[in-house]
């Protein structure tokens, strides 16, 4: 008999199932393959025969089976996750879909990863934190492009633990010699790749054979089951624990004045009290006084256990630092390589501003045009001036501040890092750390002897940039110069940057696309940012259709000089108003990526200034600007 015996679970069972695996080691594990090469069926099996079904499941599950013709009492194992595949198909859920199971040994957790190519994203993720990769290839078919594709992936996040699960041997007679020419064929291709190892094993997700228990028609197979080796393979908390200590800390533990702790899960390492310490990114050092866990003190912790550090000293330590071993931290950077996963249906924008949480860090972050996209069935690495969804491409990553980070391979807890849209707050991009960007050393900063301070005084007046946004034809570029001129009357130092002249010179290379428009207003961000420097009053008429550019310069900027007006127009009446026949021509499709008809304009959330065109003339809402922003300058001086 089995040593995992197939009956199924009752809820009175629940509580002990969870209670006698409780403390066993996790092997998180993915398995993938090709439309219908098994795996629904393979999942279902190790499902059922390690005891992860409950009797109702079991009882539908039999029901299921007979409605949809199977003979006798047979099961169809794969109906225990077909429920989810066709919510897939349907575009219902796009999501990786988990499973737990254990058994004596060891707790595992499946991800069952969608394998089309159009789901790239929801492999990457699931595979992302996976100790190991179950490959599945029909044995009547062999290693076929979607083997390669998802090899190339696992293989490019990081897991080194691949099992080869030749499939269906039942259908091929179980000859041995099919399978040892899929095996040498997948040999050939791996080493290809830099796969430097994997571990082949032929199954029946039918029979069961080699699954669980070994195939007694397959008697020319004498190595693992599929469930033995899975039992065997080193999980990441092992390797994790050999490592330096990392504890990303999460919250500070301050339940009164008596006690201060910082607690976290331990990312990697070891931690016993009298252990010193440093906190990452201020380099601050200290020991660590004691170890706080549910239940009370504890001699020591090791990675994958969370707890509360109480250090010895009052140091400064707050959520997103990191304590790590005193002789071996972490490395801190704001500009760094990585891979990149684009998930997001519309393509990632080179300069855009994103925010990056890695752990909990949450940074700005911008990015550059990528270096390379990878091409996953052939690995060749081309060239691409942006990524879109399911693209794979390598990037460098620009933040507004240092993080602490490692490259992935280090470890996921402080190397792997999503991207989210700062105008919806989607998640647009799953990145993996590479590398730190190191700055080029003989590029300093020009030490100025005559201070931007020096400008403004001599010009007696406060920097500031006007930054006026709305639609064509809303009548920016006419309110500007009406306020330009009132300041220059007022005997203030100012500068005009319109849309036609900065296009016909500095922006004369840049098109219209989403990408063009973000390296239109960074450049344009960056000349405005040196005027102001240099103490001048800078106007800028520009529609700047998306909120995250405008931020962009106003985070250029010190706190307060820039002022975002935003000339409200209705589109109808900019339609009315357009003297150049700009709206026609692009309704008629003679303009493409024209701003109100082709391309969105994101309006101001909360802009310093509004003026509403249809109940305000131009004269009056200059006259309201220049009162608003000289006040300002009043207070200043």
């Amino acid at each position: 008999m089995s040593a995992y015996q197939p009956d199924a679970l009752v809820a009175a069972d629940i509580s002990a199932y969870l209670d006698a695996h409780a403390g066993k080691s996790m092997l998180r594990f993915i398995t993938c393959g090709s439309v219908d090469d098994g795996k629904s069926t393979l999942i279902g099996r190790l499902l059922h025969d390690t005891r992860a079904v409950f009797a109702d499941q079991l009882d539908a599950l039999a029901r299921d089976s007979r409605r949809m013709g199977t003979q006798g009492d047979a099961i169809d194992f794969a109906l225990l996750v077909d429920g989810l595949a066709a919510e897939r198909e349907q575009g219902i859920t796009i999501d990786v879909a988990y499973r737990f199971f254990a058994t004596a040994n060891r707790k595992f957790i499946v991800a069952d990863t969608p394998g089309h190519e159009q789901y790239t994203r929801n492999m990457v993720t699931g595979a992302s934190t996976a100790d190991a990769a179950v490959i599945l290839i029909d044995a009547r078919k062999g290693v076929l492009t979607q083997t390669r594709r998802h090899s190339r992936l696992v293989h490019l996040v990081g897991i080194r633990n691949l099992v080869l699960a030749v499939n269906k041997m039942d259908l091929v007679d179980n000859d041995a010699a099919v399978f040892n020419a899929i095996v040498a064929d997948y040999r050939t291709f791996a080493e290809s790749i830099g796969i430097e190892a994997f571990t082949a094993i032929p199954v029946s997700g039918l029979t069961g054979a080699n699954i669980v228990e070994p195939g007694a028609d397959m008697p020319w197979y004498d190595g693992p089951t599929l469930l033995g080796h899975l039992e065997r393979l080193p999980v990441e908390a092992d390797r994790a624990a050999t490592r330096p200590l990392r504890l990303p800390v999460q919250w500070v533990n301050r339940p009164n004045l008596d006690f201060r702790g910082f607690a976290g899960m331990i990312a990697a390492g070891t931690v016993r009290p009298g252990d010193p310490v440093r906190i990452v990114p201020s380099g601050r050092t200290s020991r660590v006084a004691r170890i706080v866990a549910y239940g009370g003190d504890r001699p020591q912790a090791v990675a994958g256990e969370s707890v509360t550090l109480v250090l010895a000293d009052e140091v400064d330590c707050s959520r997103g630092d990191v304590i790590a071993a005193a002789d071996d931290p972490p490395e801190v950077t704001d500009r760094l390589e990585a891979t990149l996963v684009w998930m997001a249906d519309r393509p990632m924008v080179p300069g855009r501003g994103y925010l990056l949480k890695l752990g909990a860090q949450l940074v700005g972050a911008t990015l550059s045009a990528p270096d390379h996209v990878i091409d996953v069935d052939t690995q060749r690495e081309e060239a691409a001036a942006t990524l879109s969804l399911n693209d794979i491409g390598v990037v460098t990553v620009h933040l507004d501040r240092r993080i602490v980070f490692e490259a992935f391979h280090l470890g996921a807890e402080l190397g792997g890092f999503v991207l989210i849209d700062r105008a919806d707050n989607a998640t647009v991009a799953a990145g993996l750390v590479r590398r730190v960007v190191r700055a080029v050393e003989h590029v300093h900063w020009q030490d100025a002897h005559v201070t931007r301070e020096a400008h403004a005084a001599q010009k007696g007046q406060s920097p500031r940039i006007l930054w006026f946004t709305g639609l064509s034809g809303a009548g920016k570029s006419t309110i500007a110069a009406l306020v330009e001129r009132r300041l220059h009357a007022l005997g203030r130092h100012t500068f005009l940057l319109d849309g036609d002249n900065i296009r016909h010179g500095l922006n004369k290379d840049l098109s219209f696309t989403d990408a063009d428009r973000t390296e239109n207003i960074r450049r344009i961000g960056e000349v405005a940012r040196l005027m102001a420097d240099a103490g001048l009053i800078v106007l800028t008429a520009f529609i700047s259709p998306f909120r995250a550019e405008r931020d962009m310069v106003r985070r250029m900027m010190p706190e307060g000089e820039f002022v975002e007006i935003f000339v409200d127009t209705a589109l109808a009446e900019a339609e009315r108003r357009d003297a150049k026949g700009l709206y026609a021509k692009a309704r008629a499709g003679e303009i493409a990526h024209f701003t109100g008809i082709t391309s969105p304009y994101e309006p101001p959330f909360a802009a310093e200034i509004r003026v509403d065109t249809a109940t305000e003339d131009a004269d009056a809402a200059a006259a309201r600007i220049v009162e608003h922003v000289m006040g300002v300058w009043t207070h200043d001086l």
